[in-house]
């Protein structure tokens, strides 16, 4: 860890509070399929699914299909093709059932009218019954009639009577769904501090568990403020990038390692894999920055030429 983070790691304790430690995750590794194998999105809770194409239909990014979900049958958006899918296993692969017509989009049109009707109805009832929840989203499936009604709150929630209030009101299938702080933020969307929108929601909603190591791995300030985003868990992004720092530092000396170099001898207080510099402090008061081509091992020793 450089020097110049010292000031600002926490207690290990607290920031553990911040990693994804209830959630396993297949990465997919040696998953066999036909190609093309598409990646589509749902759109109201920006879940992905790995779905074929049936009678090898081609499909653009952009379109809309009709396919089965974890949910029902419902409309999806095709984002394109994939060559190395995460996070799933063979029997999560679906087939999609068509390609969505003119007559499928204006139906998904009307129901979208209909989502924005049953806000208020559902946050009515949940005051009525003074519960403790905060509606995120709402959505009626397209191939059947059932609604479902995502939600967030710090406890659990005996909503028996509201379900029956709401069947009687839509007269359908009703389904309640508690979500997460990473469920909601991916949903809901918005602007990490980098100014792009959340990986989550923009990039997958099938990156790995976030760990601190991750964080340390990658140089970074282990202040809980600098590293977790507005869900108050760890930036996804420390999952998406970390693949390229782990193979970058196989390739780099550790922080801390101590070596002879021009008569003196050096300890690495900074390696910086982005820039491939990496700072030496010396026992003289040199503070030397040399590029990282120049450092190699010798007898599983790190030398510098």
């Amino acid at each position: 860890m450089s020097d110049i983070f010292e000031s600002d790691i926490e207690e290990e304790e607290n920031l553990a509070s911040l990693e994804d430690n209830d959630i396993k995750m297949d990465q997919g590794e040696n998953l066999v399929f036909d190609y093309p194998l598409y990646h589509l999105k749902l759109e109201y809770s920006s879940e992905t699914i790995y779905a074929k194409a049936p009678n090898k239909t081609e499909l653009a990014p952009g379109d809309y299909v009709i396919t089965p979900t974890r949910y029902g049958k419902d409309m999806a958006k095709v984002l394109g093709t994939v060559k190395k899918p995460l996070g799933i296993k063979q029997a999560d692969i679906v087939t999609i059932d068509r390609k969505a017509n003119e007559a499928d989009m204006k139906k998904r049109q009307d129901l979208i009218k209909k989502e924005k009707d049953a806000f208020p109805i559902f946050k009515e009832k949940v005051a009525y019954h003074k519960l403790d929840m905060k509606l995120v989203e709402t959505h009626f499936l397209f191939d059947e009639p059932k609604a479902l009604f995502f939600f967030s709150s710090d406890n659990r929630v005996d909503f028996r009577e509201l379900v029956k209030d709401l069947v009687s009101i839509f007269k359908m299938r009703i389904e309640l769904r508690q979500i997460g702080v990473r469920d909601e933020s991916r949903i809901t969307g918005g602007l990490g501090v980098c100014g792009r929108p959340f990986c989550c929601h923009g990039v997958s909603d099938k990156l790995r568990p976030v760990s601190i190591k991750m964080a340390k791995d990658q140089n970074l300030s282990l202040n809980s403020m600098k590293i977790s985003g507005q869900c108050g868990r760890l930036l996804c992004c420390l999952s998406y990038e970390y693949d390229w720092y782990n193979e970058a530092r196989k390739n780099l000396p550790n922080e801390g390692i101590r070596l002879n170099y021009d008569g003196t001898e050096f300890r690495i207080t900074e390696v910086n894999p982005l820039t491939s510099m990496v700072k030496m402090m010396g026992e003289d008061g040199r503070l030397l920055e040399v590029n990282a081509k120049r450092f190699y091992k010798d007898n599983n020793r790190w030398k510098i030429n």
